[in-house]
């Protein structure tokens, strides 16, 4: 991917989540009528400013972009006239000062509905959640799931697509067992148990949908290119050719081919292709690289879905303005809910901190979804915008919901914390956010070489 697109993507989706994220703070400021000095995009050397309005407020771009602050009139950072005391931040209540620390968190949930009722709108394009025969002793194949099977709900929420039935199971990940209703081929409806006991939590972090044995009927998969000089263009693979089996078991998407693979790290495959009508078969031994901490087989082969098929089950998701905000309204707060446990599997090592990424992988991805179109970015900056909320929240010093830590102590004591207290406090949360990001880093570059 081109290095520029990355940096560009990167920067806008900063760029964005930042001025929000301020805004919020700013714009509850001088509702609780604080006077604001400086309104920053990015941290360090002013680099940009010019001053606006009747209190003459900064408003600046400084070197770092990594974030940006809202700074206010506050006696603790200087002294202030006897006239202006009044709109001091530290002269406020106690109340106030909690509405103006947590608005810059909240405008990046309410950015999420914004972004997600945008999509909503627009339509999100899909695939029907047809299932072929699960894979044998799977939790699908136990539930008696089978080819032709159309999932229609997921806990008694409504599935639209492919998307939404994974989404659906990974939200009810540390659950037993979720209830999956169904169309059968005749038309008949019925509800099936899936259990979810025995899925681990690296299955959850990978390929969850092979694991619980749901496959998408999507037809064997074509190849779409074949990289040089890898096990597949060694063992004569070529673009066009139609996947049917791998090691003697049909495959009938890509993802399927992708998880078969993958379960073999530097051992012998044996594809079976359809090529110019003839099926033969092609051995190689799979390369192997490491995905989030574990061994993965790699066949070196790009893979599509056959168009017809792609067609016949393409499927549009579309709202009108008022379901379209009820639903960004629900999938922030799903994502939040969802994104608060993750963190708290982290914490107790239920779930890999390998999941916690920086600035690198950041980039990365933004680029990816800038070139993948309009609405996948729309998505992601959506997604950035929730973990940077929830991040924020968290009751560490220096972050948002540090300060929201100290404030409800005041409620409880009936004074504020200690200046001592305070010291202690940012010192304990700078070494935390350092060790983050610090472990953020680690795992960008482990990725990345």
């Amino acid at each position: 991917m081109d290095p520029v697109t990355r940096i560009v993507a990167f920067l806008v989706v900063l760029g964005i989540l930042v001025v929000f994220h301020e805004l919020g703070h700013f714009v509850v400021a001088r509702w609780c009528g604080v006077k604001v000095l400086r309104f920053s995009v990015g941290f360090g050397r002013v680099v940009w400013s010019r001053r606006w309005g009747a209190d003459a407020i900064e408003w600046a771009v400084s070197a770092i972009p990594l974030g940006g602050y809202v700074k206010m009139l506050d006696e603790r950072e200087g002294p202030v006239e006897s006239d202006n005391l009044p709109r001091a931040f530290n002269r406020q209540s106690v109340y106030k000062r909690i509405a103006i620390v947590a608005a810059g968190p909240i405008a990046n949930l309410l950015l999420a509905v914004l972004l997600f009722t945008g999509t909503f709108l627009f339509g999100i394009p899909g695939q029907r959640a047809l299932l072929s025969d699960p894979s044998p002793e799977t939790p699908a194949a136990a539930a008696g799931i089978r080819d032709g099977d159309l999932v229609l709900a997921v806990d008694g929420t409504p599935v639209g697509s492919w998307q939404d039935l994974r989404w659906r199971l990974l939200r009810a990940s540390g659950d037993d067992a979720a209830t999956i209703e169904v169309e059968r081929p005749d038309g008949a409806h019925i509800s099936r148990t899936l259990s979810l006991a025995n899925v681990s939590g690296s299955d959850w972090e990978g390929n969850f949908m092979s694991t619980l044995g749901l496959r998408a009927d999507l037809g064997p998969p074509l190849i779409d290119d074949v990289v040089a000089d890898k096990p597949a263009a060694r063992a004569g693979l070529m673009k066009g050719d139609r996947i049917v089996a791998i090691d003697g078991v049909s495959v009938r998407s890509p993802a399927e081919v992708a998880a078969k693979t993958n379960a073999k790290p530097g051992e012998d495959v044996t594809f079976r292709i359809v090529r110019d009508g003839v099926e033969r078969d092609a051995t190689l031994k799979t390369e192997v690289a490491e995905q989030n901490g574990r061994k993965i087989g790699i066949a070196g082969v790009r893979l599509k879905v056959d168009p017809a098929v792609a067609e016949r089950l393409a499927v549009t998701v579309r709202y009108g303005p008022f379901d379209a905000l009820a639903q960004g309204a629900r999938k922030t707060a799903e994502l939040t809910v969802f994104t608060v446990k993750m963190l708290g599997r982290i914490v107790i090592g239920e779930a890999s901190i390998r999941n916690i990424s920086g600035p690198i992988t950041m980039a990365e991805f933004a680029g990816q979804s800038a070139q993948a179109g309009v609405l996948v970015f729309v998505g992601y900056l959506a997604l950035i915008s929730i973990s940077l909320g929830v991040l924020n929240l968290m009751p560490v010093p220096l972050l948002d919901g540090g300060h929201l830590l100290y404030y409800f102590a005041e409620i409880v004591k009936g004074s504020p914390v200690s200046d001592r207290a305070f010291e202690v406090g940012q010192r304990i949360g700078m070494a935390m956010l350092a060790v983050l990001m610090a472990l953020a880093l680690f795992n960008d570059l482990s990725r990345l070489f």
